[in-house]
């Protein structure tokens, strides 16, 4: 642990940035993986309502989701900061309680959009047997989310040890899960899109238990629970995990608005947007697992109060997402046929295929730019600048761009807006995170205190209490 803790605090950044980028992604493109295979293995039932289903259903889940990122964010950040700042004995406190707060607070998530689905299934738009086939796979698969939630946490908490090996190797076992299940299921038993939901559920159980397990075997496991101390930490939890929360589900109400938006063109759209949805973080892993991998290089960095390296791994960060989206991009576009000729796309799903793996795919840098951002702002005592600059992406930006775009040049125009807002917002994360971090270089403040920040001063006296 001493190691790992040292070697973020000194040596080479950039190759600490790709290294920890590189591993969280190899276990996050191992479930996107197998999400990608799932939309081939509908596509080749000959179905488009249940490729347009899976679209709307994933509009919801990225509410779970979402609010399990941000669950991970806070207990990474907390147990980075503490390692960083030579307190293992807060680290170790923090991450029981983290991990406690996280599965109660998921648990109460998911079964209140378990109990609204149908409202929200028509919310986006779905209508008919799509409705009725969308609601079916997200009545399995969302009561599985929280173990997903429990694995997303336990993953956050071994990278803020330096441990991405075995933070990688926990979603990878659950990738492995799904990907033998999926044929057995969908095919073998003839379940289709359930034997597809049933899938994600037991991998999304094998991620929870292989996170935990070595939390348990190498850094002192979950211990039992001090009342004083859960109350101790419910207010550094919450001041980094709500801003975060509410940071993370400005994503899935985008997704809402982009899918509700392209509903009006149809379900072969919708399904087009699918599988864009699906072969987006499959193509950018690295860039979805950049955020959790850099935060705690950075986290540990500002607990010991050297800015300095502070800036220079944001600016590495920056450099690395701008290589990772220049070689991704071209690869996709040399494959864009064969791409999608997986599934069987014609007419407007293949146009939409074929825009993404092109123009829209280099206009992802600055999605990759705002997750950097983000990773600053959450580490650095910020957490509510990624709150605004994700929901100002998702709404003010992304409302009158997609629906301009789907007005002028109708499918197509949605994915542009989507698109343009991400570049918009990106650059002002940029721009932003500058200023924090040399606004750090000049006046520092003490470690406690900038947990929090100036947006959570209430919370930060409240902390001082304990």
């Amino acid at each position: 642990m001493a190691e790992t803790q040292a070697k973020f605090l000194t040596g080479n950044l950039f190759r600490h940035i790709t290294v920890m980028a590189m591993t969280s992604s190899i276990g996050l493109m191992a479930i996107f993986a197998v999400d990608f295979i799932d939309m081939i293995f509908i596509a080749m039932l000959g179905k488009a309502e249940l490729a347009a289903a899976v679209g709307y259903a994933a509009a919801i889940l990225f509410f779970n989701t979402s609010f399990g990122i941000g669950m991970a964010i806070a207990a990474g950040a907390l147990v980075a900061r503490a390692l960083g700042a030579a307190n293992p004995e807060l680290a170790e406190e923090r991450k029981t309680h983290a991990l406690i707060y996280g599965a109660l607070f998921g648990l109460v998530f998911a079964a209140s959009v378990w109990l609204n689905l149908p409202a929200l299934v028509a919310l986006i738009g779905a209508e008919g047997e799509t409705a009725a086939l969308a609601l079916s796979y997200l009545r399995i698969t969302v009561p599985g989310l929280p173990f997903l939630m429990v694995g997303m946490m336990g993953g956050a908490i071994l990278r803020a040890h330096g441990d991405a090996r075995r933070a990688m190797m926990a979603t990878i076992w659950g990738g492995l899960v799904n990907a033998v299940l999926d044929p057995v299921l969908i095919f073998g038993l003839g379940l289709e899109l359930i034997g597809a939901a049933l899938a994600s559920v037991a991998a999304h159980m094998v991620i929870a238990t292989m996170a935990l397990v070595p939390i348990i075997q190498h850094y002192g496991g979950v211990g039992r629970p001090k009342p004083a101390g859960m109350a101790r930490d419910l207010v550094p939890i919450l001041a980094i995990a709500f801003p975060a929360i509410l940071t993370q589900l400005a994503t899935p109400v985008g997704q809402a608005i982009v899918t509700r938006t392209m509903a009006q063109f149809g379900e072969a759209a919708v399904a087009g947007m699918a599988i864009v949805g699906r072969l987006t973080p499959l193509s950018f892993g690295v860039i979805f697992a950049l955020s959790g991998a850099v935060g705690p290089i950075l986290g540990q960095n500002f607990g010991a109060k050297d800015h300095e390296r502070v800036r220079r791994g944001f600016d590495n960060a920056v450099v690395f997402t701008g290589i990772v989206i220049v070689l991704v991009s071209a690869i996709l576009f040399a494959l864009r046929a064969e791409i999608a000729g997986l599934f069987d796309a014609t007419g407007v799903t293949r146009d939409l295929v074929f825009l993404f793996c092109g123009p829209l795919s280099l206009l992802f840098f600055f999605n990759g730019v705002l997750f950097v951002g983000n990773a600053a702002f959450n580490n650095m005592g910020r957490p509510f600048f990624s709150t605004f600059l994700n929901w100002g992406r998702n709404t003010v930006g992304m409302v009158p761009l997609v629906l301009i775009g789907a007005g002028v040049l109708g499918p197509a125009g949605v994915l542009i807006g989507q698109a343009l807002a991400g570049v918009i917002f990106g650059a002002i994360a940029w721009i932003l995170a500058r200023r924090v971090i040399a606004q750090a270089m000049a006046h520092p403040e003490p470690v406690v205190r900038s947990e929090f920040g100036r947006q959570g001063r209430l919370m930060s006296l409240l902390y001082l209490r304990r």
